[in-house]
C-alpha cells in the first residue's frame, strides 16, 4: 500500500512538471474597426404593413475599400423571404443592394434578419427588418 501511495505521489509529480510549449500560428493581418463594407443601415423598421402584400426592403452598402467586394452568400432566416443581391464585383467606391421580400402572410409582429456574406469580412453580417402586419 506504501508503494502505491509513493507511485502516485512521483507520477503527479512527473505530470506536473510537464509545461505546454506555445505553438506557432499564422498570424492573419486584419484591421479592426475599419470594414470596406459601410450599410447605409443594418436595421429597418417598415411600420405596419397590410397582409397578403409581399414587401421588399432594400439594404444599401458602399465598397469603401480598396479592392472589389464580392457578394457570396445572402440567406434569409425563413422561407417567407426572398432575397436578390447583385452578383457582380463591387468596386471601390461604388454601391449596391441586398434586397428582401417579405411574404406578409400571417398577421402580427415580425422580425426577420438576412445573413450577408462577402469576401472582405470573416464574419458574416446580419440584416434585420421588422413590423406588424395588419
Amino acid at each position: 500500500m506504501k508503494t502505491i501511495k509513493i507511485t502516485m505521489l512521483a507520477l503527479t509529480l512527473a505530470l506536473m512538471s510537464f509545461t505546454v510549449a506555445p505553438t506557432k500560428t499564422d498570424a492573419v493581418k486584419t484591421e479592426t474597426g475599419t470594414s470596406p463594407v459601410s450599410w447605409k443601415t443594418e436595421q429597418i423598421d417598415l411600420g405596419e404593413i397590410p397582409q397578403n402584400k409581399p414587401k421588399t426592403i432594400e439594404f444599401e452598402f458602399k465598397n469603401t475599400g480598396k479592392a472589389a467586394v464580392i457578394i457570396t452568400n445572402v440567406k434569409a432566416s425563413c422561407g417567407c423571404t426572398a432575397t436578390d443581391y447583385t452578383k457582380t464585383p463591387i468596386q471601390p467606391g461604388e454601391t449596391a443592394k441586398i434586397a428582401a421580400t417579405y411574404n406578409a402572410a400571417a398577421k402580427g409582429p415580425f422580425t426577420k434578419t438576412v445573413t450577408v456574406t462577402t469576401n472582405a469580412e470573416e464574419a458574416s453580417k446580419v440584416l434585420s427588418f421588422k413590423g406588424t402586419v395588419i
